[in-house]
């Protein structure tokens, strides 16, 4: 082999190999996150990926009123609970559960869904979620930020756990 192959076979593999890098180092659009607590003696974990606004209109546009939503983007988000717990006034057993949501302008319906591991939806935009396997279900008012959250996030509290993004929250009781 000469020494002009060698030399661009080299340069060719350089540049491969610092593009795979710089891919594999870049962030994510949406990143996974946890959120973690305690309530009433029950260790609770949410796990998600957290989008962000962008600019973008979420509610009533990006996430439509009155459409199943999955609650964070990428896989379903996930809620863990290591006791029985009550969600509002309905008992959930010990386990891990999908979260899916259906704002209205309203109120919204929060799902706690059996099946876990899933993607969030089809490459249509339709959820995954299968109704049959819902387990409890609770109707939630949102409410106003004080200022806008640009990553959707969840917060574990002693009153429950808080779901935010853009310009509403809404407060799901978990005792």
């Amino acid at each position: 082999m000469n020494s002009k192959k060698l030399k661009a076979g080299m340069l060719t593999m350089v540049l491969l190999l610092t593009s795979t890098v710089m891919w594999a180092q870049a962030p994510k659009a949406s990143p996974a996150a946890t959120a973690k607590g305690t309530i009433n003696g029950a260790n609770i974990s949410i796990s998600y990926s957290s989008p962000a606004v962008k600019g973008r209109k979420i509610y009533g546009e990006l996430v439509p009123f009155d459409k199943v939503w999955r609650a964070g983007a990428n896989e379903a988000t996930v809620f863990t609970t290591d006791k029985k717990v009550m969600i509002g006034k309905t008992p959930l057993e010990a386990g891990s559960y999908s979260i899916y949501v259906i704002p209205g302008e309203k109120t919204w319906k929060v799902i706690f869904n059996s099946q876990t591991g899933q993607w969030g939806s089809t490459h249509g935009g339709e959820s995954t979620r299968v109704p049959e396997k819902d387990v409890v279900s609770i109707l939630v008012k949102p409410s106003k930020t004080a200022a806008l959250e640009e990553r959707l996030k969840y917060e574990v509290t002693p009153k429950g756990f808080i779901l935010a993004w853009e310009n509403q929250s809404v407060l799901v009781p978990v005792k």
